[in-house]
């Protein structure tokens, strides 16, 4: 069973947000990393690029594939996780912590709402 800390938002294809303040910190989820299995690199998002919600910017490649990261709402990349580059495999060992991929500004609060809450998301990945 995967983890699903209720205090974050979700979005279908797999990525977590957790809010703080004005920005949000982004990774993949316990369930995610898991189906990719081992993590050996990782893409992360160019610093100052401005995304759009669900647009493909940073990826995950594990032993089995590679896997797009999206936007799940619309700003800019003010932080990325700089650890992943020598150790990929935190999204594995942390997905929720040390495994973070970038923190961004947010551009528009309302597209919070869209995202999946905890129990939604347990639901979805239950199926």
């Amino acid at each position: 069973m995967s983890e699903v800390p209720e205090e974050l938002r979700y979005t279908k294809e797999h990525e977590w947000i957790r809010v703080e303040g004005d920005s949000v910190v982004i990774g993949v989820t316990d369930y995610a990393q898991n189906a990719l299995t081992d993590v050996v690199w990782v893409e992360l998002p160019e610093m100052g690029a401005v995304v759009g919600s669900m647009d493909s910017f940073a990826s995950v490649e594990s032993v089995k594939s590679v896997s797009e990261i999206y936007a799940p709402i619309s700003g800019e990349v003010i932080e990325i996780n700089e650890s992943l580059e020598d150790s990929p495999e935190l999204i594995n060992e942390d997905p929720y912590g040390e495994g973070w991929i970038c923190k961004m500004s947010i551009s528009d609060n309302s597209e919070l709402a869209s995202l999946l809450d905890g129990t939604t998301y347990r639901g979805l990945i239950e199926e």
